[in-house]
């Protein structure tokens, strides 16, 4: 087995986290029920997949099936979020993903201890989040906000056990979450009948650019990063999401939540640096 390197696995995640961030802008442009988009989604992600990777080389190992459940349970959280709250309030909560990667990771890769730097992080973080549950107090673009920031520990434990199949081929668990779920949000499909022509379209660019090879991307970076150093790259995302939205769609994010969301960000990448200088 070929090992990414450092460089290489840097570039592949950053261009994967481009491809993410028009996840707010395209779920925004399909008329569908969110189930349902999650599954298209995924089946024309695992096709655009399998077309460059071949089939799945499933192992069933713990780390396989772990990693394929957490990351499943993601991309159905986050579409669910983006339709019940703001595209920036979705991507930014789910992007507290290094918080929980930092408290989990120091029993589930003991090689990846937390520093000083890292519980400083945690604090800073968690008082980001405050602001986005304090913008808006009604009902359903908190419960829009708890399924964000639940997305975001689903996807810490994704990249934790991605991580632990850094000397296999992590992409099998992204195809393997494709299938998992097309195949439970197939009732939902069915029965939210044939979505509009804009609709499809927005599918297919979904399936394949946004979650097809940026999975690839993604399976390929994290075998030459930590889990942690994935999470702090991909934070590209977070900041390219809802300048699509706003150019596309014109969804503005509240200065609350953008006051929320740079705290965040400034948090995860002042980190990064702390974590250069072994602090």
């Amino acid at each position: 087995m070929i090992r990414e390197t450092k460089g290489t696995a840097i570039a592949s995640l950053v261009l994967c986290a481009l491809l993410w961030s028009s996840a707010g802008v395209l779920v925004k442009l399909v008329s569908w029920d969110s189930f349902a988009i999650a599954g298209i989604r995924s089946l024309v992600g695992l096709l655009t997949m399998s077309l460059f990777l071949g089939l799945p080389r499933l192992t069933f190992d713990r780390n396989q099936l772990f990693a394929a459940f957490f990351y499943s349970l993601t991309m159905i959280l986050f579409v669910y979020a983006n339709k019940m709250t703001s595209a920036a309030n979705a991507v930014l909560l789910q992007y507290t993903s290094p918080v929980y990667l930092i408290i989990l990771g120091r029993w589930l890769l003991s090689s990846e201890k937390a520093m000083l730097a890292d519980w400083v992080t945690v604090v800073g973080v968690f008082c980001g989040m405050i602001l986005f549950f304090l913008d808006d107090i009604s009902l359903g673009s908190n419960i829009g906000n708890v399924l964000a920031v639940l997305s975001g520990v689903s996807f810490a434990l994704t990249m934790i056990f991605m991580r632990r199949q850094k000397d296999g081929r992590p992409a099998d668990s992204f195809m393997l979450a494709h299938a998992l779920t097309f195949v439970v949000s197939l009732p939902f499909i069915i029965r939210g009948g044939v979505p509009s022509s804009i609709s499809i379209l927005g599918l297919v660019l979904l399936g394949v650019f946004q979650i097809g090879f940026s999975s690839i991307l993604f399976g390929r970076g994290i075998r030459g990063v930590t889990a942690i150093e994935s999470s702090i790259i991909t934070m590209i995302e977070p900041a390219f999401n809802p300048v699509w939205v706003l150019i596309f769609i014109g969804e503005r994010p509240s200065l609350r939540s953008l006051a929320g969301g740079a705290i965040i960000l400034v948090c995860v990448t002042g980190r990064t640096v702390l974590k250069s200088r072994k602090i």
